[in-house]
């Protein structure tokens, strides 16, 4: 191999990488949002809430609350803080809950859903000092129409089985969220 600068396994791994990143290019411009989408951060189809007879009430009255512009789309995670779990437990209870809420989205809520994907997937934490003040926020959040996913423990840890950790709430807009979750205090 002294005196050979480049083998052909070397070439074809090269000309694999450059083929590769062109296809990818090409795939990414094909397939970006519109500018005027990408502005308002995404725009909901204005068509009828209910899509189609087979969607449930709550799936068609929580795109109604969704119709439209908006610039701001986020999903908040309340975390009980009297639980004093350990931060690698709030992690993973913050982790159920993001993805149990993000499962609900995907059948509630698809419209909204990719509009909070395009801004970002924004996620903020926030603290509770007890489970009745959980409780009073996720039926507050319910109230609103909201996609909510409360997390239980198993009990294999740190704390007690069926113990209510985390409160998921959203994606939605974070002005209707904020109805619910904005005088909480960052975790």
């Amino acid at each position: 191999m002294g005196d050979k600068l480049l083998d052909s396994s070397q070439i074809i791994n090269g000309l694999a990488v450059i083929l590769s990143f062109f296809v990818g290019y090409r795939y990414a411009i094909s397939y970006s949002p519109k500018r005027e989408e990408s502005e308002a951060c995404a725009k909901i189809d204005n068509e009828t809430a209910a899509g189609s007879m087979g969607q449930a009430t709550t799936s068609a009255a929580a795109d109604r609350n969704f119709a439209g512009y908006s610039e701001n789309f986020k999903m908040v995670l309340v975390v009980r803080n009297d639980l004093k779990m350990g931060k690698g437990k709030i992690a993973a209870q913050c982790g159920h809950a993001a993805v149990g809420a993000y499962q609900q989205a995907v059948k509630k809520t698809p419209r909204l859903l990719r509009s909070w994907e395009n801004c970002g997937c924004a996620k903020i934490a926030v603290r509770v000092e007890s489970e009745p003040e959980m409780m009073a926020i996720k039926k507050a959040a319910e109230k609103q129409l909201l996609n909510t996913c409360l997390i239980r423990d198993a009990g294999r840890t740190q704390i007690a089985a069926n113990s209510k950790t985390v409160l998921a709430i959203g994606p939605a807009n974070a002005v209707d969220i904020d109805l619910v979750t904005g005088h909480l205090k960052l975790l």
